[in-house]
């Protein structure tokens, strides 16, 4: 039998478990990661560099880990957003296209330098050479980055220099390793994208040939991912601004001409759809 002092003793003890905080399941789990992915451009460790600042703060706008999972090629980095292994990516316009054909991926935000949400590709050659112009290459060596940028091909090509009529052509991957090739003589010729080419231009690279504009790299999200996430990955992109001392670091790490990302539609890469088949048809 119960005395009145353990009877007591029992009351206080389930008035107090009725009185402590209840904690949920979903709260003691924490906010799982999500895989950032991007082509190394450059090198594996620089491209690492330039996009840490970007995934340590998507992480703290996210409240949840934001893990970075580079590949070394585009077919790798295209088939990692289009079939969900990582959730973002940062892509170039031919890679969105093709993500976009094979599973189906969102874009979230474009980035924007003061001159707009566009890019150019250049054609560069050494200051000191005799190459002054696209009818130079003929019979020369030139440089190409990923070979599954078919862009740079289409560019070159519709410059009036047809890729039978250059001496050789080699595919590097690293845009940086293009320039640092052409500038040691290494190769007569290459492509850059404009802001690598604007900052080799110092260095004694003298640009040949200019793009039209054509859409700006891009962050995409994966097919799966949910909505309610997408819009807040989005948000966080489109707060970013350039006149934020601590967004500018973010923001310039990814490229020196960055100064925020804007909203964009998947119509804005047709031109880049155009110039992939008409090179696929040549």
């Amino acid at each position: 039998m119960f005395n009145v002092r353990s009877i007591l003793y029992l009351a206080l003890m389930f008035m107090c478990l009725r009185l402590m905080p209840v904690v949920s399941a979903a709260e003691d789990i924490p906010a799982k990661e999500l895989y950032f992915g991007s082509v190394a451009m450059v090198s594996p460790a620089v491209m690492h560099r330039r996009l840490l600042p970007l995934t340590k703060y998507l992480s703290e706008s996210l409240q949840r880990p934001v893990m970075l999972k580079l590949s070394f090629d585009m077919p790798t980095a295209i088939n990692e957003i289009a079939e969900g292994t990582v959730q973002l990516s940062y892509l170039t316009p031919v890679a969105y296209v093709r993500a976009k054909s094979n599973g189906d991926v969102r874009l979230i935000a474009k980035a924007t330098t003061r001159e707009g949400g566009f890019f150019q590709l250049m054609v560069v050659a050494r200051q000191e050479g005799s190459i002054h112009g696209i009818h130079d290459l003929a019979g020369k060596r030139f440089a190409f980055g990923d070979k599954a940028a078919v862009l740079q091909r289409a560019v070159v090509i519709g410059a009036g220099m047809p890729l039978e009529r250059l001496g050789s052509y080699v595919f590097l991957g690293d845009l940086e390793n293009i320039a640092n090739g052409v500038m040691n003589g290494d190769f007569d010729a290459g492509i850059l994208k404009d802001t690598i080419a604007r900052k080799w231009e110092e260095k004694g690279l003298r640009v040949l040939h200019v793009s039209s504009a054509l859409p700006s790299f891009n962050i995409a999200a994966s097919p799966d991912m949910d909505p309610a996430l997408f819009e807040q990955v989005r948000d966080a992109l489109l707060r970013l601004d350039v006149s934020n001392p601590e967004h500018a670091k973010i923001l310039q790490a990814l490229d020196e001409q960055y100064t925020g990302f804007v909203p964009v539609k998947d119509q804005e890469y047709d031109v880049v759809r155009k110039l992939i088949k008409s090179l696929e048809k040549g």
